[in-house]
């Protein structure tokens, strides 16, 4: 029996931060109802990523839905809503990430819910939350990440600011969002009490920088400073890293300079006999050519066995081609229900040693209407 199962879970959410919540729920078991506008849907079906579409739709539309259902239903029309607040009211968790006071004109605000649902559990994602003077700009990744600091994280000091190369701000505030539902789901267990479950991305993204953020209020309020080169973080002395060799690149993480200049034969790093943090420029310049004189699995065979912190970076190409990431049976085919299969990732969360894999792929517009239709007209 999965964790989840039995468990039913109304997801109203679009684009990336909600929808992922819901997807690591139904992995472990739930049962996700997505509900989405009639001809339209999700406004992610037609969201891309690349140039690649997946059976007419966006790939990360697939990703992000599989193992779900899809009931396309006009919940503005007051007879569709009608209908809808039957299945609403049997769910144990309903979800959605519009902006503040959506739900509440529509008439399914956390009040309006429990009229019908005393004991549900309500979560919802924003982008800046009620109360912030932001509330009503869009909660955008790019525009999230460039707004909270993050983007002075990455890149080199002359880069300026540098954007990260994931929609990480949703993923973060859809793990959050899925944690809190968690926490509330196991309350309601003991307890039989529903929740209001409230995030924003705004609060991800600061949570997401916790050990910066410390360290600026600690730290005399200094802003964090990168290296002029093969900067990987802020906050860490040389030799910190990613370098690049003779054929490829290795990444350096924490490691004492005497050992590593002796080590690598490279007696310019004689003169830092202590790993001083205002020193790192010049470590890291001293460094960066010395590592271009040999491959990445020359310098490997010699850190490797002396134990410091070292590793090859790989592409996704290398990456699949690793034992290491065969072993972990990560990738498994998922199949629509008009007979498409595509490829994606599974959870990455074991319980009992047991991988959570499930064989269905990301629904058709609307294609379980029939059925949940008529699970409704038994209520």
């Amino acid at each position: 029996m999965l964790p989840l199962e039995d468990y039913l879970i109304v997801d109203f959410s679009q684009f990336l931060s909600g929808p992922s919540a819901s997807l690591r729920l139904a992995d472990m078991g739930a049962r996700v109802i997505k509900i989405e506008k009639p001809v339209t849907g999700d406004i992610c079906r037609t969201l891309y990523t690349s140039d690649l579409m997946m059976n007419k739709e966006s790939s990360v539309f697939h990703t992000i839905n599989r193992n779900k259902e899809s009931f396309a239903i006009d919940f503005k029309d007051p007879k569709e809503l009608k209908t809808l607040k039957k299945l609403l009211a049997k769910a144990d968790v309903v979800m959605h990430n519009f902006r503040p006071g959506v739900m509440e004109r529509i008439g399914l605000s956390y009040q309006d819910i429990i009229a019908i649902n005393p004991k549900v559990v309500y979560a919802e994602i924003s982008g800046y939350g009620a109360t912030s003077e932001l509330k009503d700009k869009p909660g955008q990744d790019l525009l999230l990440q460039s707004l909270t600091a993050l983007t002075w994280l990455s890149g080199n000091k002359q880069d300026g600011p540098v954007s990260m190369g994931l929609s990480i701000i949703d993923m973060l505030a859809g793990a959050h969002l899925a944690q809190g539902i968690l926490a509330a789901l196991y309350r309601k267990t003991v307890k039989n009490i529903g929740a209001l479950v409230q995030l924003s991305m705004l609060e991800s993204a600061f949570d997401f920088q916790f050990e910066t953020i410390t360290t600026f209020f600690n730290d005399g309020e200094e802003l964090p400073e990168r290296t002029k080169s093969n900067n990987a973080h802020a906050y860490l002395g040389a030799p910190y890293g990613i370098y690049q060799t003779k054929d490829g690149y290795l990444a350096l993480a924490m490691g004492a300079i005497p050992v590593l200049a002796n080590l690598l034969n490279c007696d310019a790093l004689n003169q830092f006999p202590e790993n001083k943090f205002d020193l790192r420029d010049q470590i890291k310049a001293i460094l960066a050519n010395h590592l271009l004189t040999q491959e990445t699995k020359f310098w490997l065979n010699i850190l490797e066995p002396a134990d410091i912190w070292c590793a090859n970076v790989l592409n996704y190409e290398q990456l699949f081609a690793e034992e290491a990431f065969k072993v972990l049976d990560f990738i498994q085919e998922v199949k629509m229900e008009d007979g498409y299969t595509y490829q994606t990732t599974r959870c990455p969360i074991k319980i009992d040693g047991q991988i959570f894999k499930a064989e269905r792929g990301s629904p058709k517009l609307g294609q379980d209407n029939e059925r949940i239709l008529q699970e409704i007209s038994n209520i």
